[in-house]
């Protein structure tokens, strides 16, 4: 009957209650509450259309990188030259468990000398720093150059008391040309070098190690517009002199006392159509061989030592 407890099964059993004993712990409210706008397609993660937009930012900014940023310098043969030749460097990597050579050893001699922080990492952190390139177990990060302006060259030259000198390069692509053309100019009294904005090598890690530290002693500066550069060095006073295979005249004619600057075209391209209209004049280096060109820093190293030679006399 009704209200029995003594009956079978009347009583329930402690543990057996279904649903909460307690509370929802307000569950169910929040379920009630609004969940604002509904996002739209290309803003969900998993959205075919949010994927497709990633893709497309992922590739604007690939085609839009900049050259400036901070580089690793990988593998311990160039590592340990960059060191060697100073390069300005922030951090020196050392992946964990490598293997220690003289050249790691030397690296991490010359970083501790200099105040350069070396920090151990896993080896798959480098791998990751790196893109999976060949690394030895040894990085050296290198910070940005700081670049000059061309006016600030001119200013340099003229504070000096001595004619200017300075070198400009057309179509030069190669940093290892680069670092070379800056070691000569540093070598034979010039004041700078100047490069264009673009389609042209910049002050890498690669072009460091080539001048063989004189990068921290010449100034490199950029020019938005190489072309109105040469203009504006012309109307201040300066002899554009190209350097070209196919000169007018050779650099045994040339004189070379007074301020000038000295245009080194590719040993491909030469000197573009602009700048070469531009020059007062195009010499060239007479060859007594067989060869028909030199390498593009070889050149201007040999019309610098001439120019040298000329205001030493």
């Amino acid at each position: 009957m009704a209200g029995n407890s003594q009956r079978r099964g009347a009583v329930r059993k402690p543990g057996t209650k279904k649903g909460p004993t307690v509370g929802s712990g307000g569950v169910r409210r929040r379920g009630l509450e609004g969940r604002g706008a509904t996002p739209r397609a290309d803003q969900r993660p998993h959205h075919p259309a949010a994927k497709k937009a990633a893709k497309a930012a992922r590739q604007a900014q690939g085609r839009h990188k900049k050259t400036d940023d901070t580089e690793l310098v990988l593998g311990r043969n160039p590592v340990v030259e960059c060191l060697r030749a100073k390069v300005p460097a922030t951090a020196l990597y050392v992946a964990l468990g490598t293997e220690a050579d003289e050249r790691l050893t030397e690296s991490v001699q010359i970083a501790a000398d200099r105040g350069i922080s070396i920090l151990e990492v896993q080896r798959h952190d480098l791998d990751r720093m790196s893109s999976n390139a060949l690394h030895q177990g040894l990085a050296l990060q290198v910070p940005p150059y700081n670049y000059a302006h061309p006016d600030d060259l001119l200013r340099a030259a003229r504070e000096s008391g001595e004619p200017a000198l300075l070198v400009a390069l057309d179509n030069i692509s190669d940093p290892r040309n680069l670092g070379a053309i800056v070691r000569s100019v540093a070598a034979f009294g010039g004041h700078g070098v100047v490069i264009p904005q673009r389609r042209s090598a910049s002050v890498t890690a690669v072009a460091w190690r080539t001048s063989a530290g004189a990068a921290a002693r010449t100034p490199v500066a950029r020019a938005t517009n190489l072309t109105r550069t040469l203009k504006s060095y012309a109307d201040a006073g300066l002899q554009i002199v190209g350097l070209d295979a196919g000169g007018d005249t050779t650099v045994d004619e040339l004189e070379a006392t007074g301020p000038m600057v000295v245009v080194v075209g590719s040993e491909g391209k030469g000197l573009s159509r602009l700048v070469r209209e531009n020059c007062d004049a195009v010499v060239s280096i007479p060859m007594a061989g067989p060869t028909e060109s030199l390498n593009a820093s070889v050149a201007a190293g040999v019309v610098l030592a001439e120019i040298a030679r000329q205001r030493r006399s």
